[in-house]
């Protein structure tokens, strides 16, 4: 029996001698701490209104007159400069059709246009027109718009002018200096209205300048067919020519200058050279005329129309921004003479010879550059 209780003692002993001892766990080596990178930092749009950077921003350029020079070079510069600051502009015209105008800007608003630069609504229905487009969070710049209702006007519009008064009075002054006699320039005037702010603004100065005794109206001739604006105003001032003789008549004064061309081809088909035409806005039309051999076109006062079309979008753009713009604004105007004019001169290269001409830095923001660099414009 103790025999056997030693065999069993043993037994156990040796099973316990083979049996592998427990092996603690050991600890998972130590990673690395994880090094935080800088991400590099885009600085391309600093200082660019954030607006700018969080949508595409759509404009409508809406612009209630004929399609002459002096509209394509207006919508051309605010469609450039639009698109150089990175937004989407889509350009509309009426042709002086007031319903048409309404309906296009009616359009706009409806279809959600983030801005609109408006340019030539009247003073009987802008305000009424324009206020839905407030009402909606659009902003909107106007050129060459009155804005007033029953003493209301919209100050949340900045609106821009040519300096109309200036244009007038620069023109004006050519013809007065016609006469060196002390005796009023004998004038036929192309003008029409009332109702159109700019010719309304140049019709004040006029006014000053018969009062003065520096100028007598002989005829008022203004357009009814505003698709054909200078055809209509041949036929009139031709029919008209008929009763002055020669030496009758000093000047005829263009209150617009697609209704001077209109008045330069009735005399030129006249041989009418006793008669000198002076007026206001210039294009690449006016200057070819002005050039041609024995033209009677001496002069003419103007603001470059493409770089109102410039200003008034920037002038968008800093509303966008939220940053503070002017109630009004009016572009400095300048005289072009028909001295002045090289045989190559064109509204690219006017500024060549015209001393200021074409060239502001009104309204522009450095930001506007950064936006220029980034669409490369």
């Amino acid at each position: 029996m103790k025999k056997m209780f030693y065999f069993v003692i043993v037994a156990v002993l040796l099973l316990s001698a083979c049996t592998p001892a427990a092996v603690a766990p050991t600890a998972a080596p130590e990673q690395p701490a994880a090094v935080a990178t800088e991400q590099p930092v885009d600085t391309s749009m600093e200082g660019v209104p954030a607006i700018f950077t969080e949508k595409t921003l759509k404009v409508a350029v809406i612009r209630n007159l004929p399609s002459d020079d002096h509209t394509k070079q207006f919508l051309d510069g605010a469609r450039t400069e639009g698109e150089a600051l990175g937004m989407v502009v889509d350009t509309f015209i009426a042709d002086n059709d007031d319903v048409k105008f309404q309906e296009l800007v009616a359009q706009a608003i409806a279809k959600g246009y983030d801005g609109l630069i408006i340019s030539h609504g009247k003073k009987d229905y802008s305000y009424d027109m324009l206020k839905p487009a407030v009402d909606a969070g659009i902003k909107v710049v106007t050129f060459d718009t009155v804005i007033e209702k029953d003493g209301q006007t919209l100050p949340e519009i900045t609106t821009t002018f040519q300096d109309d008064f200036k244009l007038a009075e620069l023109s004006l002054t050519e013809i007065a200096a016609l006469k060196t006699d002390g005796t009023p320039a004998r004038v036929i005037k192309l003008w029409w209205g009332p109702g159109v702010p700019p010719l309304d603004r140049r019709e004040t100065i006029y006014k000053k300048f018969e009062e003065s005794n520096k100028i007598t109206t002989l005829e008022v001739i203004g357009p009814t067919n505003f698709q054909d604006v200078q055809g209509d105003i041949a036929t009139k001032v031709g029919a008209i020519l008929a009763k002055y003789p020669e030496g009758s008549v000093d000047a005829i004064w263009g209150s617009w200058d697609e209704m001077a061309k209109g008045a330069y081809t009735a005399l030129k088909d006249a041989g009418r050279t006793d008669v000198k035409l002076i007026s206001i806005d210039v294009s690449n039309q006016d200057m070819n005329l002005m050039r041609e051999p024995g033209s009677v076109w001496l002069s003419t006062a103007a603001v470059d129309p493409r770089l109102i079309g410039i200003v008034d979008m920037r002038l968008l753009a800093m509303v966008f921004a939220g940053e503070e713009t002017p109630a009004n604004y009016d572009l400095e105007a300048r005289l072009v003479k028909q001295s002045d004019l090289k045989p190559d001169t064109n509204m690219s290269t006017l500024k060549d010879v015209i001393e200021g001409w074409g060239v502001s830095d009104a309204f522009h923001q450095p930001w506007m550059d950064t936006l220029r660099t980034k669409f490369g414009k």
